[in-house]
């Protein structure tokens, strides 16, 4: 499996920027298998209008699409955000995906609205140890990302932000 990790999240990290020019959240993310892209998402839950259209399901969407399969054993997801928990428990897991690339963390951006959870916290609380996870890839540059979205919402967009990540 190709390790170039840096590479795959400066791509993830594109797509994220191109998602702040329409409007979305800036999260981006790609499926790689044997060192090839077979998969690419962004958030879309705004434009969309759909909850569950995270960047990691719609990542995991096209490459099975492209796959024709549902498992995606041996590829890697890598994503400018970690996961939230139902796109861990209900996508990655399900696709058996064992490795997973993050750049951002949600505590660290403040985000109330998810307790404790991490990704490791949550493959401990289920008793996964077969999904590797590689944390801090590009963080300063998905940190940064974050950030100038956040500056780029009109008030009440940020209010509304605001309230759904400091919500407990």
């Amino acid at each position: 499996m190709n390790d170039n990790h840096e590479y795959f999240m400066d791509v993830a990290l594109e797509h994220a920027r191109a998602e702040i020019g329409i409007g979305g959240r800036p999260i981006g993310s790609v499926i790689v298998k044997d060192g090839k892209i077979v998969g690419r998402g962004i958030n879309t839950v705004v434009a969309d209008k759909n909850p569950s259209a995270h960047a990691e399901v719609e990542a995991i969407r096209d490459a099975c699409s492209k796959l024709r399969t549902l498992d995606l054993s041996g590829s890697t997801l890598y994503t400018t955000m970690e996961p939230c928990p139902a796109c861990l428990a209900t996508a990655i897991l399900e696709a058996q995906i064992k490795r997973v690339v993050l750049g951002g963390r949600h505590a660290r951006l403040g985000r109330k609205d998810l307790g404790d959870y991490s990704v490791e916290s949550f493959l401990a609380f289920t008793k996964r140890d077969d999904v590797a996870v590689i944390a801090g890839v590009r963080e300063a540059e998905c940190d940064q990302l974050r950030s100038e979205w956040l500056r780029s919402l009109s008030d009440k967009q940020l209010r509304l932000e605001t309230l759904r990540s400091l919500s407990a």
